[in-house]
C-alpha cells in the first residue's frame, strides 16, 4: 500500500482513539496532533517524516511512532517527582541550539559545555526520559547544583564498553550501548583522561548524536579526515543529532576543530 498522509492520519486516529484525547489536522503544515482534553499537553506529528519511514520499513515504522506517542501523553499527564528516583538521573548531552525551556514554556535546567554542546538533566522513566525544568526543581526544592552532583555521579557508574577500529594508523573507539546515555560519557572525565594517558598521538572526540560516543587517537593528518567523514555521517542518520564537529581533548579541556576532508584515504591504505 502506498503510504499518503492523509491514509497515515486516519490510521493514527483509529490506533490512538480515546475519551481522554482529541486529534486534529493542520493541512497546510500537513501535521497531525494529539492531546490530552482537559490538560491540552500534547504531541505534533509532521506526516511526511513519518511516510518516509513507513516506505522505508513498514508497519514497524507506525508501531514504533504509536508507542512513542502513547508513552510521550502517559509521562505529560503523570505527577513526576525527583525524590525517590535519585538513582533515574542522568546528563544529557544536546546541541547548543537545543531549546533552553519547553513547548509550554517552563525553563529546562542546563549548563554550557562547549561553543557546539549544552548538558540539560533527563529523570529516566524506562521507556522514555523527562527532561527537567526549574519548575520541577522548584516544587521539589532542589538546586541545580545538587540535580548535576547525583547526574554526574549516576554517569560515572555507567560501564563504557567499546568497539574499536584501525583506520590508515589511526585508532578509533565506539561507545554505542544503546542505553539513551552513549554521547553522555563524553562527561566522565575519567575515561577521558584514560585514553588520553594511552593515547599515541593527540586525543579527538565526537558526539554527533545521542547514541554514539568516538574517542580517535589520531597520528596522521588522513585520520583527522576519517574522523571528520564519520561525524557527518553518523550526524545525518542519528535520531537526535548533536554536532558534526569534532572536539580536540587537552588539558581536560574540550574544544570544537573544524576539519576540512582534503586527503581523503584510499581503500588499500587501510
Amino acid at each position: 500500500m502506498k503510504m499518503t498522509s492523509l491514509k497515515l492520519k486516519k490510521i493514527l486516529e483509529e490506533r490512538l482513539s480515546g475519551e481522554d484525547y482529541k486529534t486534529s489536522y493542520n493541512r497546510d503544515k500537513d501535521t497531525f496532533r494529539i492531546e490530552e482534553k482537559e490538560q491540552k499537553q500534547g504531541i505534533t506529528i509532521t506526516l511526511p517524516n513519518v511516510v518516509s519511514k513507513y516506505n522505508e520499513r513498514g508497519e514497524e515504522a507506525i508501531d514504533e511512532l504509536v508507542d512513542h506517542i502513547t508513552e510521550a501523553l502517559r509521562i505529560m499527564n503523570e505527577q513526576q517527582q525527583l525524590v525517590g528516583m535519585e538513582k533515574n538521573i542522568y546528563p544529557v548531552i544536546r546541541a547548543a541550539s537545543f531549546p533552553t525551556e519547553t513547548k509550554s514554556g517552563d525553563k529546562l535546567v542546563f549548563k554550557e559545555h562547549t561553543a557546539e554542546t549544552r548538558v540539560y538533566y533527563a529523570l529516566d522513566l524506562g521507556k522514555s526520559y523527562r527532561l527537567i525544568d526549574e519548575a520541577l526543581l522548584e516544587k521539589e526544592g532542589w538546586s541545580q547544583n545538587r540535580v548535576d552532583e547525583i547526574a554526574s555521579f549516576n554517569l560515572r557508574s555507567l560501564d563504557v564498553d567499546y568497539k574499536k577500529d584501525h583506520v590508515a594508523g589511526n585508532d578509533f573507539y565506539f561507545v554505542a550501548t544503546q542505553d539513551g546515555y552513549d554521547a553522555s560519557r563524553i562527561l566522565n572525565e575519567a575515561f577521558l583522561e584514560e585514553m588520553k594517558a594511552n593515547a599515541k598521538g593527540e586525543l579527538a572526540v565526537a558526539v554527533p548524536h545521542q547514541d554514539v560516543l568516538i574517542v580517535a587517537d589520531i597520528e596522521n593528518k588522513t585520520g583527522y579526515d576519517i574522523l571528520a567523514q564519520m561525524t557527518m555521517k553518523f550526524f545525518a542518520e542519528g535520531r537526535i543529532p548533536i554536532t558534526s564537529l569534532a572536539l580536540i581533548y587537552e588539558d581536560k579541556k574540550l574544544t570544537p576543530i573544524f576539519i576540512l576532508a582534503k586527503n581523503r584515504p584510499q581503500n588499500d591504505k587501510k
